[in-house]
């Protein structure tokens, strides 16, 4: 499908978030174990460049605090559940068990209780990067997953129509009618499946620390802004 060409490549991501479990099993104290690092969810309206933006703003945390920070979203996340090894290996790196996970799932819609296992493995996920740190999630619902979780910075991107007709049209190669109908369907179907499973909206403005302009400010700007405000908090 064409949209599949908004999505950056898994392996390097996944390269990241093999280089953050093992720095999570070598060469650091008990105490600083201890102390997650920040995790950042970004979530964005359909058309909005957040992973321009995700992938700018994990060059710069890197940059900043010298470590390394996993990027995250459904595909990569998607293919850790699919790869049995790697998801035992790398959910043992991170901690599987999260008493948070399932008290907090406890609290959301009844469909958790006979949803199927890929997207409960799923979020056990999220919740168990967003504990561990150095985190960058992008979209799968994580800013509603994570919401109660200290360590957790949330932040959405949201744009005109106009500008988003015109990112997806270039993106992907289509016209700015295709783009339009695109928008429509992936940005309903977003909305649906999180009130659907989390019983929230995640268009919610209370649920976020800020909430950009996308229209107004560049995937470069967001970057710089986000990583500023998470490394001086």
């Amino acid at each position: 499908m064409a949209e599949k060409r908004l999505i950056p490549s898994i392996e390097k991501r996944l390269e990241s978030l093999i280089e953050v479990g093992r720095r999570n099993l070598s060469g650091y104290s008990v105490k600083e174990k201890e102390k997650a690092g920040p995790t950042i969810t970004i979530s964005r309206e359909f058309g909005c460049e957040g992973y321009p933006a995700a992938e700018k703003l994990q060059a710069l945390l890197q940059e900043k605090t010298g470590k390394a920070w996993a990027l995250m979203d459904k595909a990569l996340l998607e293919e850790v559940a699919r790869n049995h090894h790697l998801s035992t290996d790398v959910l043992k790196h991170l901690g599987e068990k999260n008493s948070f996970l399932d008290d907090m799932m406890s609290t959301f819609s009844p469909h958790w209780q006979n949803d199927k296992d890929a997207y409960k493995l799923l979020c056990r996920q999220i919740v168990a990067f967003a504990a561990a740190g150095n985190a960058i999630i992008v979209g799968v619902g994580a800013s509603i997953l994570t919401q109660k979780m200290g360590n957790c910075h949330h932040f959405r991107l949201i744009a005109p129509a106009e500008f988003k007709k015109a990112s997806i049209a270039r993106r992907l190669a289509v016209t700015t009618d295709e783009a339009e109908k695109l928008i429509s369907r992936k940005q309903r179907q977003r909305e649906d499946f999180i009130k659907d499973f989390l019983g929230r909206d995640v268009a919610d403005p209370t649920l976020y620390h800020l909430i950009f302009n996308n229209g107004k400010n560049s995937a470069e700007q967001i970057a710089a802004t986000i990583c500023h405000y998470v490394l001086s908090r």
